[in-house]
């Protein structure tokens, strides 16, 4: 006959393997859910890959680009020179309003390129011929290099956005052979015109328009160069070296 502790024991050997059923059967659907979350989560990345939306460079996307840098002043050329304003006597006065002013001034020429100028007809935009590369032979960077479109811009003439005197210095001035008479002050009116046209014929030997233009496409070709597009910038060469018209300020 069986003891009590024994009836007890048996009871508990019976109901142990039952007990151990439902949390096998819970860790393997634990474990399923787990490979279908992975699972998708690898197939919903590698869809969002795939859909991405391809960045398009345009033609028009480009004259905007560049018509929104406006002017692009590229180079400013600083000149001093030594100017000479005179004006003669009359009898009347025996010769005493004879004034001679002797100056040095400070000058700067302010030129580039002015992209608003740019039209449409003077982009082009070559967009890659799309293909399946598949060669192991080709290198990365050829392939990358064949899947951006190449620019080619032709820039609008150089020219000259201002001429500044930033400083003229009286050096001497000379009134009549005993100083009798009041300064002129049309004199200094007069040198200071004088000046800024010295400045200007100065920055011209200097070749500051060909100047201008050769940093117009530098700066061109670094700003597009970003894109990792392929650009090629010319120009229609260097525009007139003189004051800018009243309509460019």
């Amino acid at each position: 006959m069986n003891s009590p502790d024994n009836r007890s024991s048996i009871n508990a050997n019976k109901t142990n393997p039952q007990g151990k059923k439902p949390i096998a059967t819970m860790s393997w659907i634990v474990l399923l859910i787990g490979l279908i979350a992975i699972v998708f989560a690898i197939y919903s990345v590698q869809n969002s890959t795939k859909e991405a939306p391809i960045e398009t460079i345009t033609r028009e996307g480009v004259v905007t680009q560049i018509q929104n840098l406006n002017r692009l002043e590229t180079v400013s050329f600083s000149v001093d020179t030594v100017i000479t304003s005179q004006r003669g006597g009359s009898w009347q006065k025996l010769w005493q309003d004879e004034q001679k002013g002797l100056f040095i001034a400070h000058g700067r020429v302010e030129a580039g390129v002015d992209l608003s100028a740019l039209t449409p007809e003077m982009v082009r935009v070559v967009q890659p011929i799309a293909s399946d590369v598949n060669d192991d032979q080709i290198s990365e960077a050829n392939t990358t290099a064949s899947t951006m479109p190449q620019i080619n811009i032709t820039l609008p003439p150089s020219e000259i956005f201002s001429v500044y005197l930033d400083d003229i210095e009286i050096y001497d001035w000379q009134t009549g052979a005993f100083g009798m008479m009041q300064v002129d002050p049309k004199i200094f009116d007069q040198a200071q015109s004088m000046a800024k046209k010295e400045v200007l014929e100065r920055a011209c030997r200097g070749d500051v328009m060909t100047m201008a233009l050769q940093n117009a496409q530098t700066q061109l070709q670094q700003l597009f160069a970003l894109t990792g597009a392929v650009v090629t910038v010319t120009t229609q060469g260097a525009g007139a070296c003189q004051f800018p018209s009243v309509t460019n300020g």
